[in-house]
């Protein structure tokens, strides 16, 4: 069971991808909501990618650039995903940690962007991803040179 979300002020998508193999943790499922036997219902992982890239392609001016709170955890999921079934990633091969970005912004490694979200992080992806993108509007209000 897997999830797609972006979320850029008023631009959401959000997908669920059947899974594509009997390896999981059951822990890890927990977190969702969802049991096993729901993610079995999701829609095929092929599909919901290439919708995702064209909703990329039609959201994005210029560059489309992959920003999230836990990069490294979220960016091997959608790397994987873009090049397996669609054999390329429209986000390139690079990805950027919002608290990375707001350490630098800052210059203080001790510092946490989390207070920028309006949007409780829940776990709930589009929650998630709303608070995450909300953090970084924060931040190009702080003087953050980003095109969004």
């Amino acid at each position: 069971m897997a999830y797609v979300m972006v979320d850029v002020e008023s631009h959401v998508f959000y997908g669920r991808l059947k899974p594509i193999s009997e390896k999981w943790i059951p822990e890890a499922l927990t977190v969702s909501g969802f049991t096993r036997e729901d993610t079995l219902g999701f829609d095929d992982p092929k599909n919901v990618m290439e919708n995702f890239a064209r909703w990329i392609q039609e959201n994005t001016k210029g560059r489309a650039l992959f920003v999230s709170d836990n990069n490294g955890f979220d960016w091997q999921f959608i790397n994987w995903y873009f090049w397996h079934f669609r054999g390329g990633n429209p986000f390139g091969f690079s990805s950027t940690n919002l608290g990375s970005l707001y350490k630098g912004m800052v210059k203080d490694t001790f510092q946490n962007f989390k207070h920028l979200r309006k949007t409780a992080h829940t776990h709930d992806p589009v929650d998630d991803a709303r608070g995450n993108a909300e953090a970084l509007l924060e931040m190009k209000g702080m003087g953050l040179k980003i095109a969004l």
